[in-house]
């Protein structure tokens, strides 16, 4: 059964979300090479990364993206919010993402305003992918579109605070 969907109006700036924890494996590495095209030898050849700055295979930038993205969908910030749509990403590289890391995310809602039709809003949610040492591999902005509220719909009853794990 479905707990009730927030909306736009009941979601607050300051809000903070965290995510349950993930391993990155040498197979998601292959996984998203083969699904992406991307066989940079920096991502797949052992010997080659032994020679670059990191002295050993790292995972694909986007790889980290798309696993917090993945995470993202397991918190409340999406089970419990009427979502519409995600309008974008703004996003860092700051550190490598490596084989072995284990990875969780964290979203704080940094910002919010209701579009010029009314019936949607837009939060602005600050995002940082943090590895098992808790240095930011990566971090940056996600625009996410929430349904707004009709006009005499009650609020829902509960907490305005969330924090999944």
């Amino acid at each position: 059964m479905q707990s009730e969907r927030r909306y736009f109006e009941d979601i607050e700036v300051g809000e903070e979300f965290t995510t349950a924890t993930r391993t990155v494996t040498e197979s998601d590495v292959l996984a998203y090479a083969g699904l992406s095209g991307d066989f940079e030898e920096l991502h797949v050849s052992e010997e080659f990364a032994k020679g670059t700055i990191f002295g050993q295979r790292v995972a694909h930038g986007l790889l980290g993206l798309v696993l917090l993205d993945g995470l993202k969908t397991r918190t409340s910030l999406v089970t419990s919010v009427k979502t519409i749509a995600s309008l974008g990403w703004t996003w860092d590289f700051p550190k490598p993402l490596k084989f072995g890391d284990t990875i969780e995310g964290r979203f704080v809602i940094a910002n919010k305003r209701r579009t010029s039709k009314g019936d949607r809003g837009i939060l602005y949610i600050q995002a940082e992918l943090r590895n098992q040492h808790g240095e930011i591999l990566q971090k940056g902005e996600n625009r996410m579109m929430v349904a707004c509220r009709t006009m005499g719909e009650p609020g829902p009853a509960g907490q305005r605070k969330a924090s999944d794990g």
